[in-house]
């Protein structure tokens, strides 16, 4: 058999039905998988560049209520940091609007909306993340069972020969080998994206966690001070 008898194309076509199955299976689990890792990449750089801007602009000194209502404007477009501070902002006034002048209730019930409004971006945050991390478990293993069929095919199929040689081996053995790399070819990228992912999506938590402890902090320094409903940024400067 020569060299381009065993070339990639002639080793899957020469593959059982069922190697070929799982070849398949495991090229469109790398193409969705590459799919996930570019949206989820190009989505994670929109998060952090829209929390960096409203960052920039909560500690420029502009008025809460002023950033509350550029909130509700631009609803569709803003970040997660946004629109957490929106969830607060939303029920502190809603409590104001009871007639609640309990700085303890104010506080928990902003903190509360802010807690489940985090919550909420962050599950949007770690979309297709569990699907990557189910490939890069799994494929090594849809790859193997195709080699190790591939294998048994193979010697199925020389046990009626009298005479066997490593040329008559090779090609068979070589067929299955396939499997098991498409296999780590489909791996290997969603594990590397997996934890890359889970590192940013962490770091993003942390901030945002972090904004909702700092905001709190300034909503009990307001209520520390006048009790109109319309209270300036006094973290300006930050």
């Amino acid at each position: 058999m020569n060299h381009q008898d065993l070339s990639i194309v002639q080793l899957v076509m020469g593959a059982s039905w069922v190697v070929q199955l799982v070849m398949l299976l495991l090229l469109l689990v790398s193409v969705t998988s590459w799919a996930a890792i570019f949206r989820k990449l190009f989505a994670l750089n929109r998060v952090k560049s829209l929390n960096d801007d409203f960052e920039r602009e909560f500690w420029s000194g502009t008025s809460l209520n002023d950033l509350f209502a550029a909130a509700a404007q631009n609803a569709k477009l803003s970040g997660p940091m946004e629109r957490i501070f929106a969830s607060g902002m939303r029920e502190y006034q809603k409590l104001r609007e009871r007639r609640i002048a309990d700085t303890g209730t104010l506080l928990d019930g902003a903190r509360r909306a802010m807690r489940a409004s985090f919550q909420r971006e962050l599950d949007v945050i770690e979309t297709n993340l569990s699907f990557l991390a189910s490939v890069g478990s799994v494929s090594p293993y849809v790859g193997l069972f195709g080699t190790v069929w591939g294998i048994m095919h193979a010697f199925t199929g020389l046990g009626a020969l009298q005479q066997v040689t490593l040329a008559t081996v090779a090609p068979g053995i070589a067929e299955a080998l396939v499997a098991t790399a498409l296999g780590l070819f489909a791996a290997i990228p969603a594990v590397v994206a997996y934890n890359r992912f889970a590192r940013d999506i962490d770091r993003v938590a942390i901030k945002l966690e972090t904004f909702i402890e700092e905001f709190s902090n300034i909503l009990q320094r307001n209520l520390g001070g006048s009790p109109q409903p319309a209270f300036a940024n006094t973290a300006s400067g930050h």
